[in-house]
């Protein structure tokens, strides 16, 4: 499958390029209005749906593809895409050069390759982690080509944890290590596979905010916990999955588990 690989890269390193291109002469000058949960939402999102919606149907067309704004519906399909076409719209709509596009591509409801572009950064993450099916071919997170690795330093005040919007309240108790909010999940989470973080929780994401960023990770030896009982795949077809949210803790080791999990528990919210 070592083409097939190669195909999907070389098609989503282009495609977000794509998109981000566009996007950037947005960037800062569009309306934002709110959507029913609260979110922002812009012109911009709803066409760079569209646009690599279209890209996936060309290039792919045996693929099924569940999008922030317009498709909530696992399908029932081997092959599936889970797309956010902007996150970090808020920091996108303000002015804030903090936001990405976000693809994952799924196999029998699992993410086995996410490819994350952050234009204003002009960073690119992505990652496959093939774990337990019979798929085979590359291996490995990069960022730009690179190889990351999620940190091996010991616990220290003087290093990050990133926390989202709705996750503050774990402020209340003391804290080991310096906070940072970025406002965007995808990069919330990868800065840990990127060793800069030690950790990171989102409350409240959506399967578009974590699906693409799922392989980067795992493949980076980061550990990732839900933050409910159960495991968060695979994805059930014909299942909407629009509200359903995935409260999640990422820690670059396993031994950071006890000392965070236990700080940020309370943060959950699921059905």
């Amino acid at each position: 499958m070592q083409d097939f690989w190669q195909e999907v890269l070389e098609f989503a390193a282009a495609t977000t390029h794509q998109v981000g291109e566009r996007l950037l002469k947005d960037f800062g000058h569009v309306q934002a209005t709110e959507k029913r949960d609260g979110s922002l939402v812009t012109q911009s999102d709803r066409w760079a749906d569209e646009a690599l919606r279209g890209a996936i149907a060309q290039r792919f067309p045996d693929h099924g593809v569940l999008s922030e704004e317009v498709e909530h519906l696992f399908p029932d399909r081997d092959w599936c895409w889970i797309i956010d076409p902007l996150d970090g719209t808020t920091n996108f709509a303000r002015g804030l050069p903090l936001w990405g596009i976000s693809l994952g591509l799924l196999y029998q409801g699992t993410p086995i390759f996410g490819y994350i572009h952050l234009p204003p950064l002009r960073q690119a993450f992505h990652g496959y982690w093939f774990d337990n099916t019979e798929l085979t071919g590359l291996s490995g997170a990069f960022c730009n080509q690179q190889p990351i690795h999620a940190s091996g330093d010991a616990l220290g005040p003087n290093h990050f944890f990133n926390l989202c919007a709705r996750s503050v309240g774990v402020l209340k108790q003391d804290f080991p290590c310096k906070i940072r909010m970025l406002g965007v999940a995808t990069y919330n989470l990868l800065t840990v596979a990127a060793g800069v973080t030690l950790g990171g929780v989102e409350a409240t994401p959506k399967i578009w905010d974590i699906a693409g960023v799922w392989p980067i990770l795992q493949a980076s030896g980061a550990v990732w916990k839900p933050l409910e009982p159960g495991p968060i795949f695979p994805l059930q077809a014909g299942r909407d999955y629009g509200d359903r949210p995935f409260p999640t803790l990422v820690v670059s080791r396993p031994d950071l588990l006890p000392v965070f999990l236990p700080l940020v528990q309370s943060v959950a919210k699921f059905p």
